[in-house]
């Protein structure tokens, strides 16, 4: 039997591994509590998505109702499987940098502990899987900030003769910046799977996400851009607009292409890997953007409340380079730009979110 475990399987990324993997004929072992409902509320639970991972995969799905900073209890479902697992994709965490500040010991012990026994799970039972870790492009803090950026109408852009006028590099540090608390644990999480990578020399690669998106996102406030913009649109409420003038720009990338590259990793793994995985220049708009096609999705104009005061450790400009895991992967490619993107969250909730 090939097993394939994969944390955080209601979430977005994670419920799109799953499908994918399954449908590979691989058996997915989902571990998942919800926490995402005690970060967020009822708005940001995933049990909707485990439930519908039950029903559509059927034998090929094993859920397990977990918290992956339970040592002994990760460490059993590891045990259980050991050798058939191939795959570990892990992309359990906090993922709010906004939420982090309420709750610190809770976002690092989830963020950065959960992800050192994942790893050593893998380590001690599964050797020789390939370990993949979505890490985010917070852990370069607020040095994107720095970019020479010009003001246009309804975005910021970068300098033309910049060198990362293509897009952000994993060359950029992360030093010397405002990470916000979650881009902190973060950091810590991303460096010890490179660590595994390099020290054990175990199959690990860290995938640093822009904004990751799709319609299986449980879309709260503070998380799940695009995801939101479309629920607040569709449900004729107010989106808050934090800062920047609203012009902040952001790469998307739908889940499946995340998943894709996933699957390029899975069949030729390398040790201790590190990729900017995003939109890019393909697929990337400012928030101002998103609301206007929004607006034009569902055919009235989103009604929005400006806040001056932006996020902490928020992006004023954020497009990333996808050129390194191109180079290693060249026959991975992106299928969805940000209209694609909208419209099939649009198409695909319909039924879920309505206007009250």
């Amino acid at each position: 039997m090939s097993i394939a475990i994969v944390t955080g399987a209601g979430g977005l990324i994670g419920s799109q591994s799953a499908r994918h993997f399954a449908s590979l004929g691989m058996t997915v072992v989902g571990i998942d509590n919800d926490m995402r409902s005690y970060f967020f509320g009822p708005d940001g639970s995933t049990g909707w998505s485990v439930d519908a991972l039950r029903r559509d995969l059927g034998e090929h799905y094993v859920h397990v109702d977990a918290d992956i900073r339970d040592r002994e209890g990760l460490d059993a479902i590891f045990k259980r499987y050991a050798g058939d697992i191939e795959l570990v994709v892990h992309t359990a965490a906090q993922p709010s940098h906004d939420w982090a500040a309420a709750e610190p010991f809770t976002d690092f012990d989830i963020n950065a502990g959960g992800t050192l026994n994942v790893l050593e799970c893998t380590r001690h039972h599964s050797p020789e899987a390939a370990f993949i870790h979505c890490s985010t492009n917070k852990v370069y803090g607020d040095t994107p900030n720095s970019l020479p950026l010009v003001e246009l109408e309804s975005r910021w852009e970068i300098d033309p003769s910049h060198i990362y006028r293509d897009g952000i590099r994993e060359d950029m540090s992360i030093d010397a910046s405002l990470h916000s608390i979650f881009g902190a644990s973060k950091v810590a999480a991303d460096v010890m799977v490179q660590e595994y990578g390099r020290y054990f020399g175990m199959h690990t690669v860290v995938f640093r996400g822009g904004t990751l998106t799709g319609p299986g996102h449980s879309a709260a406030e503070l998380h799940g851009f695009l995801a939101y913009v479309m629920r607040v649109a569709m449900e004729g409420r107010a989106y808050r607009v934090f800062g920047y003038k609203g012009k902040q720009v952001r790469d998307a990338i739908h889940s499946s292409d995340v998943v894709a590259a996933f699957e390029r990793f899975y069949r030729n793994p390398r040790v201790g890997a590190v990729y900017n995985l995003g939109g890019g220049r393909h697929s990337n708009c400012s928030v101002l953007e998103a609301l206007d096609i929004a607006g034009e999705l569902v055919g009235r104009p989103v009604e929005r409340e400006y806040v001056e005061q932006n996020r902490v450790g928020d992006h004023i400009w954020w497009i990333g380079s996808n050129a390194k895991f191109q180079e290693d992967y060249p026959e991975w490619s992106q299928k969805y730009d940000v209209n694609l993107i909208m419209r099939e969250i649009f198409e695909e909730n319909r039924d879920r979110w309505k206007t009250s």
